[in-house]
């Protein structure tokens, strides 16, 4: 088993790797040459710049035992049936039951802004968020370790 992190934008690199330590699971961030990450605990992959480039690199990489942590909503679809377990930044596990909804969500506010009109943005990350995230990690760890 192992993490891999879709990197680009991703806040909870240095919680996940400290959660992945606890249980001796290699953690593998993957991003593209705007975002290189150097991360102690960590195994750095870097990808060339271009639309979804670090996403088909991670979906080709993945086996069905490793856990996947991404925001992005298309990554996660392509990943929920090939990984042990996909979560947001915020602890929210991806599943065939709530991906859907995402995704046509992110549909409707992209429609939306290319028609001129406003979305609101994700909130500011709070102490919470890393929380219930790090509990979700955890508990996913302690499932896959058993």
């Amino acid at each position: 088993m192992r993490i891999l992190i879709d990197g680009d934008g991703c806040p909870v690199v240095d919680l996940t790797i400290s959660v992945a330590k606890k249980f001796n699971i290699e953690v593998i961030i993957m991003c593209d040459t705007s975002h290189i990450f150097n991360k102690e605990g960590a195994k750095t992959m870097v990808f060339s710049k271009g639309a979804d480039s670090v996403d088909f690199a991670l979906i080709n990489l993945l086996r069905n035992e490793d856990i996947v942590i991404t925001q992005d909503y298309g990554l996660a679809a392509m990943a929920i049936n090939k990984a042990s377990y996909v979560i947001n930044q915020n602890g929210l596990i991806y599943t065939n039951d709530n991906i859907d909804r995402l995704l046509y969500s992110r549909h409707i506010s992209k429609k939306i802004r290319k028609g001129g009109g406003r979305t609101k943005g994700p909130k500011k990350r709070s102490k919470e968020d890393d929380l219930s995230f790090k509990k979700t990690l955890i508990e996913i760890c302690e499932k896959s370790i058993s």
